[in-house]
């Protein structure tokens, strides 16, 4: 069984689009800001005041720098004061070492705490994400769900230093510098300010227009991670349809829109601190025509000059970063908005408040009345049956039936809109999810392997299971067969999604670690549809030791590999429409003998002639000493 279901049971009415992220109504910086304080970096603090002080020292040494231009032209080169000339050029010097070391203090303290909120972030986006049902996750391709985990998470990253320096030392380097100007002429500062009006509208124009953008690259972003998902999964149909130059292309498009919006993106940012340029420029043109008539009519000296024009050329400096940070936080911003929106989610399927412990001795489980949609895609209408403890209950049926649906309402990856669902006399929705899933292992025809180790993809994180228990159960899912060829043994790398292994091998794999599980329900999903003959003989004996004393529930589409059931369950369009075992379903001639004659037509008798087979003397049918799986195999012709 798949995490979402079989491909007869998608939500077939919900898009797999990228979903839509515009966001008409942008929160506030400020509630932004304070989110990510409260969530992220206020644990710490600490090193954020550590950082602080050294930005604090570093920034204010250019203003230190710009006080000592007067003391050393009005007193070393004016006046050639050469005792001055020692203590000046020493102060100096100091500056520029304090300023050194600071610099390389702040910068060693911000990357630690950029790193840390990040891997923060990354761990709990994550964590969140798995916690959402089936519902999410059809609207959220992992294409876009990747995008949101690295790239968003990197570009918030990106900025946290220059966002946080901004802050910090460019702030107080612009703030200490002004003093420095103003103390120099208050006149003299104004006039440089002249052209600051002309700055705001444009600002909060480029800014709006700088986190439109931002957003529009994002979620371009996304769809060209989710381009890039579909095609790698499905490179043999790419290959087999000769789809590389359509693929390319529709990916060669996508690229060009998102290089398109990134350079917009980067004029609206360029553009702050471009127009404090041109506030530069006016300021200075005024200072000079302003002030220059006051040195040379002798009221100010070339000392004080040369303080001030160094003052408020750190100055704009600092506040042309500043500028630029302005237009870097909208882009971050773009990617805080979703990465919130991700992280405040909610999933819809969740344990109840007061649930239920879970049953000791696992009864029969019963499905009563269940109606389920999609959409207005109804898939399970008015389902009902029992599947009795210790006993295989096999569901066949037409694709499209619903079969794969049940087991994912068993196991609550998604709730029925109506009717209930038991395991002995408690119905699943008063059971903690942990605990209800705790009740099965699941073996299906997709083998969910990782890019582990084969040790780690049976154990799974379980540091219990004592290397007798590991390998018996290797041993019965015939996983030992193979092991002692692997280069590594079981600490051999099984590569991504187990393309090291063959189907058979992953099946094997799977068959084990449920065999690890040992829970008291067994779901089969169509487990050995896709293997070879000699695979599939392996597989089914190990099936046979897994289904031993469980309650075990089948999905089949061959009727060969279900006809030993203790109960067939024959469900169409959402209806169970006949029960009963595999002689008493041929000997109605419904539904049932209906498959089973498209099946065996070619090689094997039709459904009359296998009921009247059924009712022969014993001896037509020995019984032999094996398992379920084993003598089924033993008895029936292959498809």
């Amino acid at each position: 069984m798949s995490s979402t279901g079989n491909k007869e049971d998608s939500y077939s009415a919900v898009s797999q689009e990228t979903p839509s992220t515009e966001n008409p109504n942008p929160e506030d910086s400020q509630k932004l800001i304070a989110w990510l304080w409260r969530n992220f970096l206020s644990k710490y603090i600490g090193f954020l005041i550590a950082a602080f002080v050294f930005m604090s020292i570093e920034g204010s040494m250019l203003g230190a720098l710009s006080y000592m231009m007067q003391p050393m032209f009005d007193g070393v080169f004016v006046e050639g004061n050469s005792d001055a000339l020692w203590w000046v050029g020493v102060v100096i010097m100091l500056v520029f070492v304090s300023r050194a070391v600071a610099a390389m203090a702040q910068r060693v303290l911000l990357t630690y705490i950029s790193q840390k909120t990040a891997a923060d972030l990354r761990t709990q986006l994550l964590d969140r994400l798995m916690r959402q049902d089936n519902s999410f996750h059809q609207t959220h391709p992992p294409g876009y769900l990747i995008q949101r985990l690295q790239a968003d998470v990197m570009s918030i990253n990106s900025v946290w230093n220059i966002i946080i320096t901004g802050a910090g030392r460019d702030v107080i380097s612009l703030v200490v510098l002004m003093i420095v100007a103003i103390s120099v002429d208050w006149k003299w500062t104004l006039v440089a300010c002249i052209g600051t009006p002309i700055l705001v509208l444009p600002s909060l124009i480029v800014q709006r227009f700088v986190r439109s953008r931002a957003r529009e690259a994002r979620d371009l972003g996304a769809r060209l991670a989710t381009r890039l998902d579909e095609i790698f999964h499905g490179i043999v149909a790419v290959k087999l349809n000769r789809l590389e130059d359509y693929q390319s292309k529709q990916y060669g498009d996508l690229t060009q829109t998102l290089v398109r919006t990134e350079v917009r993106a980067a004029a609206g940012t360029a553009a702050i601190p471009g127009l404090i340029d041109i506030m530069a420029g006016l300021g200075f043109l005024g200072v000079l025509i302003y002030g220059g008539g006051e040195i040379i009519s002798g009221e100010k000296t070339i000392g004080q000059f040369m303080t001030f024009f160094t003052a408020l050329g750190f100055a704009f400096e600092p506040l042309r970063r500043l500028g630029a940070v302005s237009g870097q936080w909208q882009v971050a911003a773009a990617s805080i908005e979703r990465l919130k929106e991700l992280l405040e989610a909610k999933p819809k399927l969740v344990s109840p408040p007061t649930p239920k412990p879970a049953p000791k001795d696992t009864g029969d489980i019963e499905l009563k009345d269940v109606a389920l949609s999609y959409g207005e895609t109804a898939v399970l209408n008015g389902t009902s049956f029992t599947a009795k403890a210790g006993q295989t209950t096999a569901i066949v049926g037409a694709s499209g039936a619903g079969k794969s649906t049940i087991f994912n309402v068993l196991t609550r990856l998604v709730d029925p809109q109506s009717g209930t669902v038991t395991i002995g006399d408690t119905a699943i929705k008063d059971l903690a999810l942990e605990d209800l899933r705790d009740q099965f292992s699941v073996v299906s025809q997709d083998a969910m392997l990782f890019d582990e180790t084969l040790r780690e993809n049976v154990l799974l994180g379980r540091d219990n299971v004592t290397e007798k228990n590991l390998m018996s159960a290797l041993d019965a899912a015939h996983v030992s067969d193979f092991v002692k060829k692997m280069p590594d043994g079981l600490d051999t790398h099984v590569g991504p999604r187990g393309s090291g292994l063959s189907g058979g091998q992953r099946q094997r794999v799977v068959i084990a670690r449920a065999l690890l599980r040992n829970t008291p329900i067994l779901l089969l999903d169509e487990a050995t549809s896709a293997l070879d003959a000699q695979s599939e003989v392996l597989v089914q004996e190990a099936l046979d030791k897994l289904s031993k004393d469980h309650t075990t529930l089948v999905i089949a589409h061959r009727l060969s590999t279900v006809r030993d059931a203790d109960k067939i369950v024959v469900m169409d369009k959402g209806r169970v429409v006949e029960q009963g075992t595999h002689d008493e379903l041929l000997a109605k001639e419904g539904t049932y003998a209906e498959l089973y004659n498209l099946q065996f037509a070619s090689d094997g008798p039709t459904a009359e002639e296998a009921a009247k087979t059924a009712t022969l003397p014993a001896i037509s049918q020995p019984k032999a000493e094996k398992g379920f799986w084993a003598k089924l195999f033993g008895r029936l012709p292959r498809l």
